[in-house]
């Protein structure tokens, strides 16, 4: 097998350089010499994370998709601290990301069956009210382009940032209480039938029938007579606002100049 590097990152004073291989090494480097130092054994799967430590230039975290997360002294090539994410019934979590605190007293995690791990110091109080697995609805939905050539949701013909705020649903796409769903920004203050998103079947790539969220409202407002929300009204005219200028912009393009000189642009 061809070796390929697969992650880098200096540490905090960029003497070091820390490279993730992808036959599961994590190599050490004199970043002004180019000299190996060290070679870091543990991983059994690619590592695509390499964070370094806000302050210690010794330290440096790793994780990957074999669900390991170490902390390394990087100037002694030793292991400081080791975690495996193993889920009960599901084998372990890859883990996709890491940050260190702005104090590097923690550190964050993030796995592939949505949940937040969280390593430090005190009470783990504070985050017992959030949910075990958090995913936004709209994660992993398809992008298409139109027609000139902007970026477009797929299911609902907008542009990603003009979407109302997403729902938090689980692994499985089942959407969370309406408790949870306040904890997004942008539907702090939603009435209780703002929050209960619209369900619907769809047809995964393995032609299997799965539920998912697919609307961004229960019920059609107008019809309910209800008071439309204003995060609502102004991504609406966000979206007529810019249909608009679409539309100005392609009547001057047809008209282009009359007598030949010049090439019509967009304002």
């Amino acid at each position: 097998m061809k070796p390929k590097v697969t992650m880098i990152a200096w540490n905090q004073n960029d003497n070091y350089v820390v490279t993730a291989v992808n036959n599961h090494l994590l190599k050490v480097w004199n970043s002004c010499t180019g000299q190996l130092l060290h070679d870091l054994v543990g991983h059994a799967d690619e590592v695509f994370v390499l964070e370094t430590h806000p302050f210690d230039d010794r330290i440096m975290l790793s994780a990957g998709h074999d669900g390991n997360i170490f902390i390394w002294d990087i100037t002694k090539g030793t292991k400081t601290k080791h975690y495996f994410n193993m889920i009960e019934g599901q084998g372990h979590g890859a883990v996709f990301d890491c940050k260190f605190s702005p104090d590097g007293q923690h550190f964050a995690c993030t796995d592939s069956h949505g949940h937040l791990l969280i390593f430090g110091f005190g009470c783990s109080r504070p985050y017992e009210r959030i949910p075990d697995q958090m995913f936004f609805h709209t994660d992993y939905r398809p992008l298409i382009r139109d027609s000139n050539n902007y970026v477009l949701d797929e299911q609902t013909q907008q542009a990603p940032h003009l979407m109302p705020p997403p729902f938090l649903v689980d692994v499985d796409g089942n959407p969370h209480p309406t408790k949870y769903q306040r904890l997004v920004p942008g539907r702090e203050n939603c009435a209780d039938e703002h929050l209960i998103p619209q369900l619907g079947y769809v047809a995964t790539s393995d032609g299997e029938v799965v539920e998912q969220v697919i609307g961004q409202q229960t019920v059609d407002q107008d019809e309910q007579g209800l008071e439309p929300s204003i995060l609502d009204g102004m991504i609406r005219q966000l979206q007529l606002e810019q249909d608009q200028r679409l539309g100005v912009d392609q009547e001057s393009a047809s008209s282009g100049p009359q007598n030949g000189e010049g090439t019509p642009r967009r304002g």
